[in-house]
C-alpha cells in the first residue's frame, strides 16, 4: 500500500539517495533533558515516560560500538541490509559537553554506515555541534540529520504540555541547520487534545516556508503514570476519533510541500503500561488506511501547497 505515490516516502527517498534500501541502528545513551533536570523546566513534557521516545532500544549501559553491531547483526540477518544509518534516538543527544558529544558521533561512524540522524531538542543545538557535524559530513561523506521535537507549532499548545520552548527555538535551530549543511526532520505531534485543524494546517505551511527536509508523525499515546495519563484518567482530556486522525494526516500532507520527505505517518507504541495506544490498531493498519483514503480521494502530498511566493500578486498574471 506504502507503495502508491500520494506522498514522499522516505524509504523512496533512502534508495534514490543510496541506490539500495539503508536501515536505521538505534542507539540509547544514559542521557536526560533539559526540560527533566531543571536547565529549561522540570518533570519533562507531560506525555514522556521515563524512558523517554523510545521504548525498543538495547540498554544505554551498552556502549555506542556494540549496541551498532548488535543492531546490524540483526538486521543484516533479517533483511540482508548493507547500507546503515546510526540514529540516537532517545531523550536529547545533543544535550552533552561538546567534547562528549564528539567522542559520541566518532563511535558512531563503522563501516557501511552512510549517516548518522541525530534526535534532540530545538533550544539543544548551537553552532558549535553544528560546525562539528559539518565536518564529520564533509571527512567521511555521511549523511547528516538533526531531529527536531516541534510536535505542534502551536505555541498555546507548547505551554500547556510543558516542551520548555515554543516555536521560535525551532525556527531557530532549522536555519541554524540550513547555515551548516544538515537536514531536519520535524516530529509532530497531530492528535494533542488543544489542537485543530488551522494548527494541523499551520503545520505543514510553517514547515513548508522553512524549507524542512523531513518530517515524522506520531499520534499521542498516553502512558500511565504521566501527567497526561492522569489527565486523561480524570477526564479532563479526551482523544480524536481514528477516523479524525486520519483526515488530519491527508489535511497536513495536502497543504505539505511536494519536496518534503516523511518518514512515518503514524509511530508504533508500548502497550505495556499505556492507557491509550493507536485506538487499539495495528500502526500499519492505519498507515494503509490513510493511504487508501487518499487514493479515493484523488489527492496527494503538496496539492494545496499553494500560499507561498507571494500567493495573492497571482491575480495579475
Amino acid at each position: 500500500m506504502e507503495d502508491i505515490e500520494v506522498y514522499n516516502v522516505y524509504s523512496k527517498y533512502l534508495r534514490k539517495r543510496f541506490k539500495q534500501k539503508v536501515y536505521k541502528l538505534p542507539i540509547s545513551l544514559p542521557i536526560t533533558c533539559p526540560n527533566r533536570d531543571g536547565c529549561v523546566g522540570d518533570g519533562g513534557c507531560i506525555f514522556c515516560g521515563e524512558e523517554g521516545g523510545s521504548f525498543e532500544n538495547l540498554l544505554n549501559t551498552i556502549s555506542i560500538r556494540e549496541q551498532i553491531l548488535q543492531n546490524k547483526e540483526y538486521i543484516q540477518k533479517k533483511y540482508k541490509a548493507t547500507k546503515f544509518i546510526s540514529y540516537f534516538q532517545n531523550f536529547t543527544n545533543t544535550y552533552m559537553p561538546i567534547e562528549n558529544f564528539k567522542v559520541s558521533i566518532e563511535e558512531a561512524i563503522l563501516e557501511d554506515v552512510v549517516g548518522i540522524s541525530i534526535s534532540t531538542r530545538p533550544d539543544c543545538i548551537s553552532d558549535e555541534y553544528l560546525e562539528y557535524l559539518a565536518f564529520v559530513k564533509k571527512k567521511y561523506d555521511l549523511d547528516i540529520t538533526i531531529e527536531l521535537g516541534l510536535q505542534t507549532v502551536n505555541y498555546h499548545t507548547l505551554y500547556k504540555i510543558n516542551r520548555g520552548h515554543t516555536l521560535g527555538e525551532f525556527i531557530d535551530g532549522v536555519l541554524r541547520n540550513k547555515k551548516y549543511g544538515i537536514r531536519t526532520c520535524a516530529h509532530l505531534i497531530l492528535n494533542l487534545p488543544w489542537d485543530g485543524e488551522v494548527d494541523v494546517v499551520e503545520n505543514a505551511k510553517i514547515l513548508s516556508a522553512l524549507q524542512v527536509e523531513e518530517v515524522k508523525l506520531h499520534a499521542l499515546y498516553i502512558l500511565d503514570g504521566t501527567t497526561i495519563g492522569e489527565m486523561y484518567k480524570n477526564g479532563e482530556i479526551s482523544i480524536i476519533p481514528k477516523d479524525e486522525y486520519v483526515e488530519r494526516v491527508i489535511t497536513f500532507l495536502e497543504y505539505l510541500d511536494e519536496d518534503v520527505v516523511i518518514q512515518r505517518l503514524i509511530g508504533r507504541a508500548p502497550e505495556e503500561n499505556s492507557l491509550f495506544v493507536n485506538w487499539n490498531e495495528s500502526w500499519w493498519k492505519i498507515r494503509d488506511e490513510i493511504v487508501s483514503e487518499m487514493v479515493k480521494r484523488n489527492t496527494h502530498q503538496g496539492i494545496k501547497c499553494n500560499y507561498l511566493n507571494g500567493k495573492a500578486l497571482k491575480r495579475f498574471k
